[in-house]
């Protein structure tokens, strides 16, 4: 029982020294969801207000070289929450650990059909090593109106939902 006191008394300390600014302001109800002013335009995704894509396109990707990212599966979560939440969570590998992950979420086109492109981007001065490097990305799309969806990932479809 000593030996617990100690562990307690740096827990209560460290909680204690913790920031304060880490704490999320509350939400303005009149204004747009936090996440949505906090997010630059290339990082929210079309047509679904307040929700980030932490791997689109950045500036200076042209710059860079483009090349495919290693799928290994992607599959479609729903939330079943009000309004239903739709997520893709992507596992993978990069071609190498100097690869970074994009996704272009697409808004749903005429036929409700909503496309994610995945690829890598590279700097083609940059040497690496020559190993697989994996990735686990989950994607929130957001909610949609009252209507029938199917989501594509580089082609290939992933799934279904009804909202």
């Amino acid at each position: 029982m000593k030996h617990l006191i100690p562990w307690i008394i740096l827990a209560s300390l460290l909680g204690a020294c913790s920031p304060a600014s880490m704490a999320t302001p509350p939400a303005d109800p009149d204004g747009p969801p936090i996440d949505a002013v906090a997010a630059t335009p290339a990082d929210v995704v079309p047509g679904v207000p307040g929700f980030e894509n932490p791997y689109a396109p950045q500036p200076g990707d042209e710059q860079l070289t483009r090349g495919k990212a290693l799928l290994d599966s992607a599959d479609l979560v729903t939330m079943e929450i009000f309004p239903i939440q739709v997520a893709v969570m992507l596992k993978g590998n990069l071609p190498t650990p100097c690869h970074n992950l994009r996704v272009v979420i697409n808004s749903p086109d005429a036929g409700n059909n909503i496309k994610l492109e995945v690829y890598t981007v590279v700097d083609p001065n940059v040497e690496c090593s020559q190993v697989l490097q994996s990735f686990e990305a989950n994607l929130t799309l957001g909610s949609f109106p009252p209507n029938h969806y199917m989501v594509w990932v580089n082609g290939k479809h992933v799934g279904d939902f009804d909202t």
